[in-house]
């Protein structure tokens, strides 16, 4: 594996998200000084918190999924989620509401989901599940640690047996014609499929390998912690700060000061630029924080911008689409809601055709509804409920641009209120007491690229090897995390590409987990 050049004693990251986060634990356990830089007034990036009216409003990510990552992220500076997080397991872990009016739990339990799919939709489909889930446990087995989290430093990585054995299992077939080879319910289907979107392609076209998500969701199990999914990048900040991790909020970095004169955009090692401290502000308010090597994980338009430009690819970055959110703090809330609820509608391919596609709303949706407070009502005051409305929406390369949302969000929103009234959520719209509406252009303002928070979509060619890498050519002491690299979008993923960053910069002989940092590095002087 390939590592920065040179001394890496003390690194700045650049953002603390989710990905940086786990990039700072994991370098602190690892005895290196660490600087956080953050633009924003508190952790957690594109995990945010909106305060508004006594409601608590997570702005990100709403399900989370394979804890024992964020065990290993805690671990790495000696502490233990339970010390830090009160995770609370949701049982149901989502409620699928469809058109027909039928409606099916979804338990990360096999005997428990067996028995549900059997009331759904028969023996036979229950039979299916199992042999499904089997498959899927098999997937996951062959993909985590060979594919997922690992450092690939050229697409030669990919020939090793365990290639054979994903192609043996059917991970280079189609998404949708796998799970049809264990389910034939059109309903059960979309169950298992629909992460897809993650992923930013159709069932229809995605790799069978990208089951590997409906694991994480239907198997391994679904999760919240108490206080809401702000606690997450809460707990990780704290935990960095008590192992030495010094914290730069207020801080927005406006360049990075170079020596050596090389090309920029690599491959560690070889000659090259060499950062050698980051400046936020601008004029009188610049603030130079030297560094021995540093991790960026803005979206990548962001970073390629403070590098000094994008690395060369034969074909221009396909990106996921995008979503408009409605936070709703309400006075009442519906009793065939769920904490997660996706509500499906009639259209299934037709949907994907338009998100990705025709670039046009969809004109049946499904969408996924977030009730916080059915797990946690201290999110909200009393008497009263949250709920998160995602409704998946074209990126702004295929869609509606930055300025169209202007007039189309508010438009947009009404539509969505008057369709989730018609599927049995009577008085949605009169129930609102706080609202916050995200879209696309809000998206596009926080300098994602293409108006979406889910990066590039994960194409054969934008996957592995073959996503844009972590290591930077040209500069010797650069690594990126975060969903726009290695390994991909989504929380757990993300928090495995902080330890990948974090393994460029210490190598495979560091000092191992739970060495805590013992230097922090004095203020950045004034220029």
């Amino acid at each position: 594996m390939k590592t920065l050049d040179g001394p890496t004693d003390h690194v700045v990251v650049v953002g603390a998200g989710l990905a940086g986060l786990s990039a700072a634990l994991h370098l602190l356990g690892a005895g290196r000084a660490v600087t956080v830089v953050e633009r924003g007034t508190r952790p957690g990036g594109r995990a945010g918190r909106v305060e508004r009216g006594g409601y608590h409003i997570d702005t990100g990510p709403t399900v989370l999924t394979m804890p024992d990552l964020v065990e290993e992220t805690f671990a790495a500076v000696g502490d233990t989620l339970a010390d830090r997080l009160d995770l609370v397991p949701l049982h149901p872990a989502y409620r699928a509401r469809f058109a027909d009016g039928s409606a099916l739990d979804v338990h990360t339990g096999a005997d428990a989901m067996a028995a549900e799919v059997e009331r759904f939709a028969g023996a036979r489909e229950a039979y299916g599940y199992r042999r499904l889930r089997h498959w899927l446990e098999k997937l996951y087995a062959v993909q985590m640690r060979r594919f997922i989290d690992t450092n690939f430093d050229s697409p030669l990585r990919l020939l090793h047996p365990d290639l054979a054995r994903l192609a043996a299992l059917g991970g280079f077939g189609r998404l949708d014609a796998r799970i049809g080879a264990f389910i034939s319910d059109e309903r059960l289907r979309r169950v298992f499929s629909f992460q897809a979107l993650y992923a930013g392609i159709p069932p229809a076209k995605a790799l069978a390998a990208y089951a590997v998500i409906a694991y994480m969701d239907t198997v391994a199990g679904v999760y919240f912690p108490r206080g809401g999914m702000y606690a997450l990048p809460r707990a990780m900040a704290d935990a960095a700060a008590d192992a030495g991790a010094d914290f730069r909020y207020g801080h927005d970095v406006t360049r990075l000061e170079r020596s050596g004169g090389g090309s920029v955009g690599g491959s560690g090692g070889g000659a090259g630029d060499r950062i050698t401290a980051v400046i936020t502000g601008r004029g009188d308010d610049q603030v130079r924080i030297p560094c021995d090597a540093v991790v960026l994980t803005p979206d990548l338009p962001v970073t390629y911008r403070l590098l000094g430009r994008a690395p060369h690819r034969p074909v221009p970055l396909r990106f996921s689409p995008s979503a408009v959110i409605l936070h709703a703090g309400t006075d009442r809330t519906w009793p065939g809601l769920g904490h997660h609820t996706i509500s499906f509608g009639h259209a299934w391919k037709g949907t994907f055709r338009e998100l990705t596609h025709t670039g046009s709303l969809m004109s049946d949706p499904s969408l996924l509804i977030t009730r916080p407070t059915a797990t946690d009502p201290t999110l909200a005051p009393p008497g009263r409920h949250l709920h998160y409305i995602l409704a998946p929406c074209p990126n702004t390369r295929i869609g509606p641009g930055v300025q169209e949302w202007a007039d189309l969000g508010p438009r947009y929103r009404d539509s969505l209120l008057t369709e989730l009234e018609r599927r049995g959520l009577a008085g949605l719209g009169a129930a609102i007491e706080e609202e916050c509406l995200v879209t696309p252009a809000d998206w596009a303002a926080e300098g994602h690229a293409a108006g979406t928070p889910f990066a590039a979509a994960h194409t054969f060619a934008q996957t592995g090897p073959f996503r844009p890498r972590n290591l930077v050519r040209g500069t010797v002491n650069a690594v990126l995390a975060g969903c726009g690299t290695t390994p991909g979008v989504g929380v757990p993923t993300v928090l495995i590409s902080g330890k990948l960053a974090a393994a460029r910069v210490t190598g495979p002989g560091g000092p191992g987990p739970g060495l805590r940092a013992t230097a922090r590095v004095p203020g950045g002087r004034r220029t």
